[in-house]
């Protein structure tokens, strides 16, 4: 398989912008920079050091200023593991789910794809923690954290800029991407949508794939409502998730990367049918190895 397009630095708002890491598959996130006011922070990193160390000197060709502040938007290594290069110079901020999130899971990310170079990995979890809203400042230009409780994780972030009518979803939202939410929560998902919608971005990074607009927003609601209907007709039908996304029809969401995530989805969306609350933990271990079975192999990472 081909080697994934280099990461891109896209403008998307006066001194913001988007570090795209094609194609948005497993592992292949995006990050953002804004630098303004001759100040710098960060939004979420990657999953290599060696991804790592190129985002770092990307936003060093941005800007002269070192980061200050580097937000992480919820707890997965993808999004996480390269806080390294940037810290201590840089204070790590996320919500309050997130730091001991990150401490528990460790770098077992790193054992599901053992033959990608990794790198000589160490954790900085957040210092800084907040748990519903939080405003940063980069001189007089505002960073508003928002989290809308459980939806891709217990512990999402999105970060709102609100001059630059800019938003950072983290993986809230994906653009050309499945979305994948067995840690949080399909109708914490659908709710954090709204709330996402009624700031007026014009601009949406994702956490994954191309940037875009408010239709971004609306992609991803869609796949969600779909997906509920699906697992309340199938669970209607006695038929488990694995058999579900067996015969499950994709319509519109077959060109999505990473399909196989339907079968965690619809064990996440089976569970809330029967009851359990948004972010209740589910067997993740096991959802990965039906996931994997569905797939027919473990699916590619290209990190």
């Amino acid at each position: 398989m081909a080697a994934p397009d280099r990461p891109r630095v896209q403008e998307v708002g006066a001194g913001v912008h988007a570090y795209v890491q094609p194609d948005g598959g497993w592992c292949l996130n995006n990050a953002g920079v804004v630098a303004v006011e001759g100040e710098c922070a960060v939004v979420d990193t990657a999953a290599t050091m060696d991804r790592a160390y190129a985002l770092r000197d990307a936003v060093r060709r941005l800007t002269p200023a070192a980061p200050r502040l580097l937000v992480n938007t919820h707890f997965h290594g993808d999004h996480t593991f390269g806080n390294a290069v940037f810290a201590p110079d840089a204070v790590v901020v996320g919500h309050e789910h997130t730091r001991p999130a990150m401490t528990a899971a460790g770098l077992h990310l790193t054992t599901l794809w053992p033959d990608v170079r990794w790198g000589e990995i160490s954790l900085h979890p957040p210092t800084v923690c907040y748990r519903e809203r939080m405003t940063l400042h980069l001189g007089a230009t505002p960073m508003e954290l928002i989290h809308p409780g459980p939806a891709h994780s217990t512990d999402d972030t999105a970060v709102w800029l609100p001059e630059q009518r800019v938003l950072f979803t983290g993986d809230l939202v994906m653009s050309g991407v499945t979305p994948f939410i067995p840690m949080g929560s399909l109708a914490g998902s659908l709710a954090a949508i709204a709330v996402l919608r009624g700031l007026g971005a014009e601009t949406v990074v994702p956490g994954h794939g191309p940037v875009g607009g408010p239709e971004l927003l609306d992609g991803t609601e869609r796949y969600l409502r779909w997906l509920r209907e699906l697992a309340r007709t199938a669970r209607a039908a006695g038929l488990s998730p694995l058999e579900a996304a067996r015969e499950a029809d994709l319509g519109e969401f077959a060109g999505l990367l990473d399909s196989e995530r339907l079968v965690p989805n619809l064990h996440r969306a089976y569970a809330e049918e029967e009851g359990a609350a948004p972010g209740a933990p589910l067997d993740i271990g096991a959802l990965f190895a039906e996931m994997v079975d569905h797939h027919g192999g473990l699916p590619v990472c290209r990190a």
